[in-house]
């Protein structure tokens, strides 16, 4: 129902703004098509009050420094090492810190990616990683393969000769991992996994690195700095007892100190009377397998100690099953307005049972997650568990549809759910807005699209598809795509919701049209109209007709596509759809040129953008005039042609719409040259061959060889 980013760039269904390409960093290597690298700069920000560890950073050190004097001197001996420990060993804090002490000595950049192996939802799969990556290394979504070897394969040819610092975090296991390892050892990959991933080490050369409990005096040390040298030497041997109860786990201490800091008038014997007794309540629910057996004591005492609001608002936040939460949602899952939610969450933070990963965004670590989880089962009703997940279930989609309204202002809106007390942000300002929220959000909105189909809010699921569809193409996320929209049939289904049904399958005929399964796409339109028409929501079936058309005219049978888009025509005439009035007119106008009647193209393609025009559908009128100043060509208005084209140029630059920007200068070029002003030509053809140079497009090299062949014959 949006667009289709190739030579046709045609629309199916309500879009006003199309993929930005974001801002190129690093040369741009003209006269030449090659893909322009981006320096990724992607690491978290260093832990802080980081101590210890200091022999297993050597170890690291000396797996990373080249090796002075030898041929191989500039490159990494090893390309590979893991980290692997328990849970709460500070396997990502260490890691971290060291990507950060070495970061410099990689100017090709840093990629970090949190695999979620030990999570309540699904690991990330090698596939979805690496489409990540290549993204961030800029290449464009239509050039990144479908397959996993083919994106493993371009992925290795992008990093070759670079370097580039790899920290892949809670991997599950070696084959989790082993496509994204790049194949030079200029490059440096970093692996942390609870396991030992013996794999990567017989298979890859990785050096591993074990992480065991810090040592009593480690502990000791990282409690004199979280407390104060003078408190911990008061008492050095008591500390070692802190030490102990803690399990010499970096997480725990933070949490046993951070809560010591708080109460400066309780001794530390005193602190180890509170958790031995908290220990002993607690050991019937250890067990040998148990992962929360060396923290539970000290998460508990913490927990216990938190006003009631923050003990709720700490294990409900434990039903979030995202890798972080940013404070709509985590209003919306407490219950609270978000004033409420910010004061709740910054004091959780204060106690170290949540981590600010950056403004306004918080995470739980692993294990506090574990208890956190383990809290709400045992405290809270189904109901209210129910009840906290479908009001942040709630904010996604209303929240996403307010993106959606400034992103696509004239797609087509739907009945959603009553917003009640949620606390909802105000309407975003632009599209701009809009799909920075989206950027943000994806991780979490996929994740909502699953809790709402395990927590049968059939509802909110098949609608959530709805409202982030044009997100998910305009980026070209097409597997998340297609799984929201096969997802969001099955919710209705469910429900029985006939509605929910038309709009889904609706959109599975875009996705199969995009993805050139063009039967599929045929089958899936017609049984959109045909619900639609049982249901009478005329706007369905319109966008069902054209898409039907659409395929067809792909396919060059633009007898019957002409066929598809009138009678789709006739149906938005009716319903007083304008933009599907004018989407239909333009399409009849481009068959119309392509059955060699320019004449009519022209009157058809005139009407069209006057829609457009009128609606003030700005970018839309500018697709428009491309294909109007088509046509005028064919009948010899090139001075008509070139007036539509330059108006429609500085729109596509406003929209930063570098692929029809291009098309649309490629096609001016042309019309100047033909009118003998070689300058603007000229002009034309290299800004053209810059746009298709940041965009990775091989047409580059074209419009280059194009302008020195003009020199030469100059």
């Amino acid at each position: 129902m949006v667009s289709r980013p190739d030579s046709s760039n045609d629309f199916s269904g309500e879009a006003e703004t199309v993929v930005q390409a974001g801002v190129v960093h690093g040369g741009i290597h003209l006269h030449r098509a090659q893909h322009v690298f981006t320096a990724p700069r992607q690491l978290p920000l260093s832990p802080s009050g980081f101590v210890n560890r200091e022999a297993d950073l050597l170890k690291l050190d000396r797996f990373f420094v080249a090796r002075p004097g030898s041929r191989e001197q500039g490159r990494m001996p090893v390309g590979v090492s893991t980290v692997s420990g328990p849970p709460g060993i500070g396997k990502t804090a260490m890691a971290v810190h060291w990507a950060h002490r070495v970061r410099s000595e990689f100017p090709d950049g840093d990629l970090y990616i949190d695999m979620q192996g030990f999570g309540p939802g699904s690991p990330l799969s090698a596939e979805a990683v690496l489409e990540a990556f290549l993204r961030a290394l800029n290449v464009r979504p239509d050039n990144i393969p479908e397959t996993l070897t083919g994106r493993a394969a371009l992925f290795r040819s992008l990093l070759n000769g670079k370097r580039v610092l790899l920290l892949i975090d809670n991997a599950t296991s070696s084959a989790q991992v082993r496509h994204l390892i790049p194949g030079s050892h200029q490059c440096f990959t970093l692996v942390t996994s609870r396991n030992t991933l013996s794999g990567l080490v017989v298979r890859e050369g990785a050096l591993p690195v074990t992480l065991d409990v810090l040592s009593a005096e480690e502990s000791v040390l990282l409690l004199s700095e979280l407390m104060g040298h003078e408190r911990i030497a008061a008492e050095a041997e008591i500390a070692q007892q802190v030490a102990q109860l803690c399990g010499h786990l970096p997480l725990a201490l933070r949490v046993v100190a951070e809560r010591a800091v708080n109460r400066p008038q309780l001794s530390l014997a005193d602190l180890v009377d509170e958790l031995d007794g908290e220990q002993r309540r607690l050991d019937g629910l250890a067990s040998a397998e148990d992962e929360l057996s060396d923290t539970r004591a000290v998460f508990s005492w913490s927990y216990q100690a938190l006003p009631p609001e923050l003990m709720r608002t700490f294990r409900l936040i434990g039903l979030h099953e995202g890798a972080d939460i940013g404070l709509g949602a985590a209003a919306a899952l407490i219950g609270v307005n978000v004033g409420e939610a910010t004061r709740q969450l910054r004091a959780l933070v204060g106690v170290h049972l949540l981590q600010e990963t950056t403004t306004n965004r918080f995470q739980l670590h692993a294990l506090l997650r574990s208890y956190s989880r383990e809290r709400v089962l045992a405290e809270e009703t189904q109901a209210e568990r129910l009840q906290a997940v479908r009001r942040s279930l709630s904010w996604y989609l209303l929240t996403a549809d307010r993106a959606r309204s400034a992103l696509l202002p004239f797609f087509p809106s739907i009945p959603l759910v009553p917003p009640g007390h949620l606390d909802l942000a105000d309407e975003f300002e632009n599209g701009r807005q809009a799909m920075s929220w989206f950027d943000t959000e994806r991780p979490n909105l996929l994740v909502a699209m699953r809790q709402a189909t395990d927590f049968g809010q059939f509802d909110i699921g098949w609608k959530l598809a709805f409202v982030t569809t044009g997100f998910f193409e305009l980026r070209s996320y097409w597997e998340e795509w297609e799984s929201n929209h096969r997802s969001g049939l099955a919710a209705a289904a469910s429900l029985g919701d006939s509605f929910g049904e038309a709009v889904n399958m609706q959109m599975l005929g875009d996705v199969a049209w995009r993805r050139g399964r063009f039967d599929e796409a045929i089958s899936n339109y017609r049984r959109a109209a045909e619900i639609s028409r049982n249901l009478s929501v005329s706007w369905i079936e319109g966008f069902a007709l054209r898409g039907e058309g659409l395929v067809w005219e792909e396919q060059g049978n633009f007898h019957a596509a002409s066929e598809m888009f009138t009678s789709a025509l006739l149906i938005f005439r009716s319903d007083g759809q304008r933009r599907g009035e004018g989407m239909s007119l333009l399409s009849l106008g481009k068959c119309a040129h392509a059955l060699n009647d320019p004449t009519q193209a022209v009157a058809l393609g005139t009407a069209a953008v006057r829609i457009f025009d009128e609606i003030d559908d700005a970018w839309t009128s500018a697709w428009g005039r491309l294909a109007l100043a088509i046509s005028l060509t064919a009948v010899e208005a090139d001075l008509d042609a070139m007036a539509q084209l330059r108006r429609a140029c500085e729109t596509f630059r406003l929209f930063e719409d570098h692929h029809s920007e291009a098309e649309a200068l490629v096609l001016l070029a042309e019309l100047y040259g033909r009118s003998g002003d070689v300058t603007h030509a000229q002009t034309c053809r290299r800004r053209a061959a810059e746009l298709y140079e940041i965009l990775g497009d091989s047409r580059a090299a074209e419009m280059w060889a194009s302008m020195e062949d003009m020199e030469a014959g100059g």
